[in-house]
């Protein structure tokens, strides 16, 4: 199967020095793919198979365009990234990969794994969350360290480990993605476990949005003690507004207003959603409406 291989696949290898050679020659290497072990430290751990056969018979056509990189470890080569072309290398029934040796710590080789991942959304909410906590637990790194690290906001890995915390039974429909991560983060606010799984279950089963999760959630949320003009009628166009507002953004949005004057509050669970709002907020009225 490898004689199949196209111009492109064999410009490539004919560039790559053998494992045999001097390595102060170039970082570039032909490896023979059973020397090479994956990443332990991978965040990503599913990888769709017609996905892989496809690349496989990409590969078949015009070989492997860009090398996997690792670094040496006992016995052969670990991958720091690019381990799906690994994968679909073996598919395609090659003997060895172009590949680039890189000498590179554990951390920084947990956090090029995790960006290269990222960079190609390839990976599920529970992934990304659990390979946070891994850069911050076993490698020491805050929180603010892993934003200015992956390229993203604080609050968004704050928010992203902080769905690790929700009932087994929550993440498991949340790692096979009938449950997005917008709809974990409404149950955060559930102390109620047994409530949180019943919820998170209604809106798989009923197809709820994630303002209905919340909508649920915030029925057992403790509420303020109600105050003396609770139950002065809000006017209509008041209550109109708000509900516009609401299904225009997405969120929960709730309007305030008394003697001609009030204030707006809009919650968000995530720096990408406030972003959302934000872009809404200035673009021109005619294009929103």
């Amino acid at each position: 199967m490898t004689s199949r291989r196209g111009g492109l696949g064999r410009g490539l290898s004919s560039t790559l020095i053998p494992t045999g050679e001097p390595a102060s020659v170039s970082p570039y290497r032909e490896i023979p793919i059973s020397r090479i072990r994956p990443n332990p430290s991978q965040p990503r751990t599913h990888y769709d198979e017609e996905t892989l056969r496809g690349l496989a018979r990409s590969i078949i056509e015009v070989g492997v365009l860009q090398p996997v990189v690792v670094q040496e470890a006992d016995n052969g080569y670990t991958l720091i990234s690019g381990e799906r072309r690994w994968r679909a290398a073996q598919l395609a029934g090659l003997e060895s990969i172009p590949a680039m040796l890189r000498q590179a710590d554990e951390t920084a080789v947990l956090t090029q794994a995790l960006i290269e991942n990222l960079q190609r959304e390839d990976l599920t909410p529970l992934e990304e969350a659990s390979a946070y906590r891994d850069l911050i637990d076993q490698h020491g790194l805050t929180q603010q360290e892993v934003a200015h690290r992956v390229g993203k906001g604080r609050a968004t890995v704050a928010n992203s480990v902080r769905l690790l915390r929700l009932p087994p039974p929550i993440l498991e429909l949340l790692e096979t993605g009938k449950l997005t991560a917008g709809h974990a983060r409404a149950l955060l606010s559930v102390s109620d476990p047994k409530y949180a799984t019943h919820i998170a279950k209604r809106a798989v089963a009923e197809g709820w949005t994630v303002r209905q999760v919340e909508e649920a959630a915030n029925a057992r949320v403790p509420r303020k003690r109600a105050s003396r003009t609770a139950n002065t009628p809000r006017p209509a166009q008041i209550v109109e507004l708000e509900t516009r507002l609401t299904d225009q953004l997405g969120l929960p949005v709730s309007i305030s207003y008394g003697n001609q004057k009030g204030s707006v509050k809009v919650g968000f669970n995530s720096i990408d959603d406030l972003q959302r709002v934000f872009a809404k907020l200035i673009a021109p009225l005619s294009e929103r409406a």
